[in-house]
């Protein structure tokens, strides 16, 4: 057996402690622990990973070695997006939620609440206002989450199996929402209009059934495109009994119309363009929303919070709305298992919205179209490259064509690198029909000297 390691810099690994907290557990050894893991699927030998580092100092300098490797989009000008953005995050929104109360304990969940459950109200109630929706859930995991649960919502309110999915949404959270609805689920992919990229209407009439529980598209969509047939394609699906699902990118609902005018009854999408940073596998919270009809109230399976007035005149208290229909009330009896929220995420997106004003909200919109439509009318004169590949209007994200230029998309983007310009995600993979093409994103931090800079750089690789 190999010899028990002490790390000075982790409680609880110096022997005599382990040994006597073993003691009043009752039980001889961590191995008993795993008693239910069968031996087949145990590893019985020593991992092959290098000494460890016993100092704290040694163990920093190391990982900080480590992370010198990368470039990030700080040192580099990006136009990087497919579902986590770069937005500006006011100083204020990491001001706050740094704060112990709110950073320090599990899922948000400080074991003192110093007004939590009051900053998340306010959350979902800003948040309702910009959705033009009553209803707001504490986030859930991601939009990913969100949108499949939103599914399964809808197939729990009309007794049905089947959800018509737009062909344009992403394809790691098409596989998500697939793996999340089976086996009880079948999901099927809705053609898109190959000039404008938004839902061939005609081809959704010939899918829609009695069988369809919901319709559920994204707009902007993954590739950029904003959906001018909400309307229509919301009155199909009332038509026919379903529910009209929307993902919406809150950060464009200044400028764009909220998807309830429209006729969604489901909203969902993510709070990460609100303040939040870009980080791995974190900085994502899934919003749910509805208009206040207990039908779909009695369906969220995530946490509601509402205000009530309290025995002393003139205060408010604020908590829990239907807390027994969730899994932390009922357990296994509950409409889905949720397990941990982003809350903290949730407090920052509120501070966020508290900070912009509706004033503010439409100005960063607007300022993101302009950026947009110049990004695309100064690629556009750039011989051989098609942009915007599709006849739509586009927000925040475009796709460009490469087809004509004799260049692939990842030998364009690894002469970009050299620039210091991380170029547009690779569609060739996960859209082959769309050719050699590539879906660049702009928002409000680029400039026009940023935009002027990237084409540059591709007019020099393309010639």
């Amino acid at each position: 057996m190999s010899k028990e390691i002490v790390y000075p810099y982790i409680p609880n690994s110096a022997p005599d402690v382990k040994a006597a907290m073993l003691k009043d557990l009752g039980v001889s050894s961590v191995e008993e622990f795993y008693e239910d893991v069968p031996e087949k699927l145990r590893l019985k030998r020593t991992m092959d990973l290098p000494a460890p580092h016993l100092s704290e100092h040694e163990l920093k300098k190391h990982v900080m070695g480590l992370l010198k490797k990368n470039s990030d989009c700080t040192e580099f000008s990006s136009f990087l997006g497919g579902g986590c953005y770069q937005h500006h995050v006011p100083a204020i929104c990491d001001e706050v939620n740094r704060r112990g109360e709110f950073l320090t304990a599990y899922a948000g969940e400080p074991y003192d609440d110093h007004g939590r459950f009051q900053t998340l109200w306010e959350y979902a109630s800003m948040m309702g206002e910009l959705l033009n929706m009553d209803v707001v859930n504490i986030p859930t995991y991601d939009w990913t989450q969100a949108a499949a649960t939103s599914c399964r919502m809808a197939a729990r309110m009309n007794g049905r199996n089947e959800i018509l999915v737009a062909s344009t949404v992403g394809p790691d959270r098409h596989s998500k929402i697939l793996d999340y609805c089976k086996p009880e689920l079948r999901i099927k992919t809705l053609d898109r209009d190959h000039k404008t990229g938004q839902i061939d209407l005609d081809a959704l009439q010939q899918a829609i059934s009695e069988n369809t529980a919901a319709i559920y598209f994204e707009n902007p969509s993954y590739l950029g495109i904003i959906e001018d047939m909400g309307q229509e394609i919301s009155r199909i699906a009332r038509d026919n009994g379903a529910e009209c699902i929307v993902g919406v990118d809150p950060i464009s609902l200044g400028v764009l119309t909220p998807p309830a005018d429209y006729g969604a009854t489901i909203v969902c999408g993510d709070v990460q363009t609100l303040g939040i940073h870009m980080q791995y596998g974190g900085g994502n919270g899934g919003i749910i929303a509805t208009h206040d009809d207990e039908r779909y109230i009695k369906e969220y399976p995530s946490r509601l919070f509402g205000i009530s007035t309290t025995d002393v005149k003139g205060e408010y208290g604020f908590g829990d709305v239907l807390y027994d229909r969730t899994s932390f009330g009922a357990r296994e009896e509950g409409k889905e298992f949720v397990g941990t929220a982003s809350a903290l995420w949730g407090l920052t997106a509120g501070v966020y919205m508290a900070l912009m004003g509706p004033k503010g909200m439409q100005e960063i919109g607007e300022g993101i179209l302009q950026r947009v439509n110049y990004a695309i009318l100064k690629l556009s004169e750039l011989p051989g490259v098609k942009a915007p590949a599709f006849s739509s209007s586009h927000f925040k994200e475009f796709v460009v064509n490469f087809d004509d230029t004799g260049r692939t998309v990842a030998e364009i983007n690894k002469a970009l690198r050299e620039k210091r310009i991380f170029g547009g995600s690779d569609l060739s993979q996960i859209f082959p029909e769309l050719g050699n093409s590539a879906l660049f994103c702009v928002t409000e931090i680029q400039n026009k000297e940023d935009i002027d800079q990237l084409v540059n750089a591709i007019a020099e690789i393309v010639k």
